[in-house]
């Protein structure tokens, strides 16, 4: 998978994992302090942060991997900083950056726009969503709760995301710092709204 791979492109991808493998567990901190406030889908309306790694990684790279490699590896870095999960959390990182990875994939890698960026979201959000389903129990609550949560995180992964990572990652480009990268390279037509 990596064979194409520029190492720049490697080493970039490295630094945004560990820079949001940090802000992962930051805002496990900040989620729990939420959720002793407004209950439980406090986590939902938040969990679009926790994939925003896979999603700036594939739009700067635009390269098939970039956004389970980088969603995986910020989970590693996540679990050795001492999330509480533990290893755990390295499948649900896997897991969410597939879900990222079939956005980009279904447009064949060849579109990054922001309808793009905000399915590559919604698409962790679902993956991540099926497997809480299964590992945190969702089937023993409410219907009706359960399809909140769901929208709540799908809405949160296109927004926070989606939108939000493109927001950043905009900001980034417009600094000069990604030059030589796909994302300043992109037509100006893809690379828009």
């Amino acid at each position: 998978m990596l064979k194409s791979w520029k190492l720049k492109e490697v080493v970039l991808m490295s630094l945004f994992a560990i820079v949001f493998g940090i802000v992962y567990l930051l805002f496990v901190h900040i989620s729990n302090i939420w959720a002793g406030v407004i209950g439980p889908l406090a986590y939902e309306w938040m969990f679009g942060i926790w994939f925003i790694v896979s999603i700036i990684c594939m739009y700067i790279i635009r390269k098939p991997g970039a956004a389970v490699l980088s969603e995986s590896m910020a989970a590693a870095i996540e679990v050795l900083l001492g999330n509480a999960v533990g290893p755990r959390l390295l499948l649900s990182g896997i897991i969410q950056g597939l879900g990222a990875e079939a956005a980009f994939a279904v447009t064949g890698y060849k579109h990054f726009n922001l309808a793009v960026l905000m399915l590559a979201g919604a698409g962790s959000a679902i993956f991540s969503f099926v497997y809480g389903y299964f590992i945190s129990g969702y089937a023993a609550l409410d219907p009706s709760f359960v399809a909140l949560m769901f929208t709540l995180r799908v809405l949160s992964g296109m927004i926070i995301a989606g939108i939000g990572g493109k927001y950043l990652t905009d900001g980034l480009l417009a600094t000069g710092s990604l030059r030589g990268y796909a994302i300043a390279r992109a037509d100006k037509g893809d690379a828009g709204v």
